[in-house]
């Protein structure tokens, strides 16, 4: 059994914005599997889909960002699940916008949602992040709480859409296959 999760935060004043990537990822994930994501439990809303023979759960925490670890974990001791089943997709603003960036494992960065994952399940599980970029001249949260302007949600549709996949390549094959096939970086980046 596999969970993957997309981080974000719930209620309409967030929706779209850079910081719920996460959430629309998953979104997009559920179209392509044909899921509902019509549950609620586990501090979570989800839905529930087989692929490649696997039970999957589709998980957006309801807990808000900075509380995602808490969601996750409990479904994670319910199910008894192990790490290596978490998949998480989430916003960075440490990469450019249009790039994706699939590892096994690893820190959170400066992700409170991350850094609450790992605090709750640990680091052992493959992440999926999505890059918003950053603007220095705004304040932090300002940035990851905004929506995308026109130019750049151009480029983060057809990212959110690869991540989608890369999640689901994950599951058939491993995470590997998916950082060869899947890691994109925008042009210009070394």
């Amino acid at each position: 059994m596999y969970i993957v999760a997309g981080l974000g935060n719930p209620g309409k004043e967030y929706a779209g914005t850079r910081h719920n990537v996460g959430y629309d990822t998953l979104e997009c994930l559920a179209e392509k599997c044909n899921v509902k994501l019509n549950k609620l439990k586990f501090n979570s809303v989800y839905g529930e889909t087989t692929i490649n023979g696997e039970k999957v759960m589709l998980v957006k925490p309801v807990t808000y960002m900075n509380r995602s670890g808490i969601a996750i974990d409990e479904i994670m001791k319910f199910y008894k699940i192990p790490a290596e089943n978490l998949i998480v997709i989430y916003d960075d603003i440490d990469i450019p916008v249009g790039t994706l960036r699939i590892r096994p494992h690893g820190s959170p960065g400066t992700h409170n949602g991350m850094k609450s994952v790992i605090q709750h399940v640990g680091s052992n599980f493959p992440r999926i992040r999505i890059g918003v970029g950053r603007n220095p001249n705004m304040d932090l949260a300002d940035y990851v709480l905004q929506r995308f302007g026109s130019d750049d949600r151009d480029k983060i549709s057809p990212i959110m859409e690869k991540a989608a996949e890369a999640a689901i390549e994950i599951i058939e094959k491993n995470v590997d296959s998916a950082m060869q096939k899947y890691n994109i970086r925008t042009t210009g980046e070394q």
